[in-house]
């Protein structure tokens, strides 16, 4: 909420499972100021996390007026790591998240 009020601050915003509304409380969306982001905004998010589906956030970013992308963590919940992508899983979202960002610098 901070980036969307004072968007100066950053360059681009990469949020991690963003709790799009609270477990079985589909009516209670946290997108108010999604209207007001005004920088890239990558999302990592798991196809099983309780705190928003796959499509829940794809309809979402739509809300941002700014350029998203999302990045979906296959079998992941909202914790996103699991035992079989810890190893792996830092890096991929980093290298996501650079690449984004570099697509339109």
């Amino acid at each position: 909420m901070l980036a969307a009020g004072e968007p100066e601050l950053v360059h681009a915003l990469l949020l991690l499972s963003y709790p799009l509304h609270p477990p079985k409380a589909r009516t209670q969306l946290r997108t108010a100021h999604f209207p007001a982001i005004r920088i890239p905004t990558l999302f990592a998010h798991g196809t099983r996390d309780g705190f928003g589906t796959i499509d829940e956030m794809n309809r979402a970013r739509k809300l941002i007026p700014a350029r998203t992308r999302l990045l979906p963590i296959e079998n992941a919940g909202h914790e996103l790591m699991t035992p079989r992508n810890r190893s792996t899983l830092p890096n991929i979202v980093s290298g996501e998240f650079v690449a984004f960002v570099e697509a339109h610098a």
